[in-house]
This record gives C-alpha cells, structure tokens and sequence, in this order.
C-alpha cells in the first residue's frame, strides 16, 4: 500500500517537481493527442481534455469503433493503465524514462489492442517542441512529485465543483488540459467573444478561436515550471475594463500584467488556516470582477441571487 501525505495540500516539492513535470507534460500530451484522434468534437475542445479520477488522470472511455478504450495515469500504484470494452488491458509501469521509450511503449501497446489512433505526434503550446520520438531529453519520473501534484489536482476539482454549484448557466466541466497541463473550470456570459488573436506556440490560431469563441471567465491550477512557481489562476475573456485593478480575495492574490490574469500563489493557499475557503473566494470574486464589469446578465446566471454569498462561501 502507498502511503499518501497525511495534509490535503501537500506542499510540491520544486527541485523534484520540475523535471517531472517537463517529462509527464510530455507523456499526458501523448495520451491526449489519443483522446483527440477518437473522441467525436465538442465544443471549445472539451472532448480533448483529460480528467482528475480517485487515483490519477484518465481519458474517460472514447470511442473506437463498436468498442470503447480509457487510458489512465494511475499516480498511487504509478502505472499506465488501458483497457477496452471487451475486456483486453494492458498496462506498463511509470518509472524514469525519456519521452521517446514512453511513446514507443505507448504506441506498442494501442497497437496489441488493435488501436492504431493517427495523432500528430509533436507536442503543442510549448516553446521547444521536440517530436515525442525523438524526445530523449525529458526522462524524469519521481513518484513522490508526480503524486503530490496529482493530489494538488484533486482537491483543487473538489473545491471548484462547490464553485460550480453556485451557477447555472452554461459552464464546463472540471477538466485537465494537457497543452497548458493545467486544471481548469471556465463559465459563459451566453455572448459570442471577439474573434480571439491565437499566438499559443506550435498550436495553429484557429484553436484558440474555437476555445474562445464565447465571453468567459475561467480558473484553474496551474503547478509551475522552471520559472513560475506553482499558483491558481483566473482570467477572463475579453478582459473588461477595470477588471485587472478590480479588488479580488483573498490577500495574496495579485493581477499579473505579463500572464494578465489574477493569481495566488499555491504556498499562499498553503499557510492559510482554511484552504478551501480563500480558494473559493479567489473563484468567487476573480469571477465577479469579470461578470461585473463584463455586465454580465448574473440574476439569470446564478443560482445565488448577486450581493449574497454562495453555499461554501464565507
């Protein structure tokens, strides 16, 4: 049996983190390149993104043929798990290796399984974008890490699906994209946006566009890298006026001028006597600050009427 950190929050620890995070972003891009290939398309690209589960991140079952296959990253017995709707499975051990023998083991074992997705097999949103076959540089895997932001992630869904409860317009799922490998939960004013300006690196333009092609305000947890510590993010598409000097809590979090969007730092969170409640308040008025000024119509978008506060919400 693995033993877990005793705190919900764990603290990541940065030396060990960073180089695993650079090698799973890599893997997690592999396996939702997969998810691309075989789900059907949704809106905004939710049909790519990956999902927090009781012990790790999975694709949830896709579509492949009259069969169904799910791939799951399993953070507390540290393996790579697929299994198909007729009963066939395999799986391999997540252990230190460089992204080229984690996608050669990967392809290979689709491939038992009779799936043979075609994906482009280059990661995106990454300034340096080496094709996964030849990826020898990233090759770190430190279960403790790796479990520890997992852990992160899902006690970040557990507060941010008290978050949702609190609105009913159209909003999306707590998902995990792999492009940003960010946790994310993003609401909609119900108007179509600008036409967003694209510039994501290796991502073509026309992504960003169906991502934001209607007004919306998002959160999320984002667990750093080499220059950005760990930190929950909001932001809101288009960015009214007023929102980056609009007053957010709790203190600690900031509008940062480069990212534009407000953050707190997860270390914040971490010293603070109730976690989950500066964290809804982050959600809560990162929102309000962009429904407010975006005038958003929140009589007929929350469930709590404007001015009073949401259920989990002190």
């Amino acid at each position: 049996m693995t033993n877990l950190p005793a705190h919900k929050w764990p603290v990541l620890p940065l030396a060990d983190w960073r180089a695993t995070y650079a090698t799973l972003h890599m893997w997690s891009q592999i396996i939702g390149k997969t998810r691309l290939a075989l789900a059907p398309m949704e809106n905004h690209w939710w049909q790519v993104a990956l999902y927090v589960t009781a012990r790790g991140l999975t694709t949830s079952a896709m579509p492949h043929g009259d069969d169904s296959v799910e791939v799951q990253l399993d953070f507390i017995s540290h393996r790579l798990l697929i299994q198909k709707s007729d009963g066939l499975e395999l799986s391999f051990p997540l252990v230190s290796m460089s992204v080229a023998e984690f996608f050669k083991r990967y392809m290979h074992a689709l491939h038992e399984l009779g799936i043979d997705p075609a994906i482009y097999a280059s990661p995106v949103e990454v300034v340096t974008a080496i094709p996964f076959a030849q990826d020898e540089e990233h090759a770190t895997y430190k279960p403790e890490a790796a479990q520890q932001c997992w852990l992160i992630f899902l006690n970040t869904q557990r507060v941010m699906k008290t978050f949702r409860g609190a609105f009913t317009g159209k909003q999306s799922p707590v998902h995990f994209f792999w492009g940003s490998f960010d946790l994310a939960c993003t609401r909609f004013s119900g108007r179509r946006a600008p036409r967003h300006p694209g510039g994501a690196p290796h991502c073509p333009d026309w992504v960003m566009v169906e991502a934001y092609s209607h007004e919306c305000s998002s959160c999320g947890f984002w667990p750093g890298d080499e220059t950005s510590p760990p930190s929950f993010y909001a932001y809101a598409y288009p960015e009214p006026s007023g929102y980056s000097a609009h007053g957010v809590l709790p203190g600690g979090a900031h509008y940062d001028t480069t990212a534009r969007e407000f953050l707190l730092p997860y270390e914040t969170l971490c010293m603070a006597p109730n976690p989950d409640e500066l964290l809804l308040q982050f959600f809560q008025t990162t929102y309000e600050a962009a429904a407010d000024l975006g005038r958003w119509d929140r009589t007929a978008l929350d469930r709590v009427a404007p001015g009073n506060t949401p259920q989990g919400i002190r």
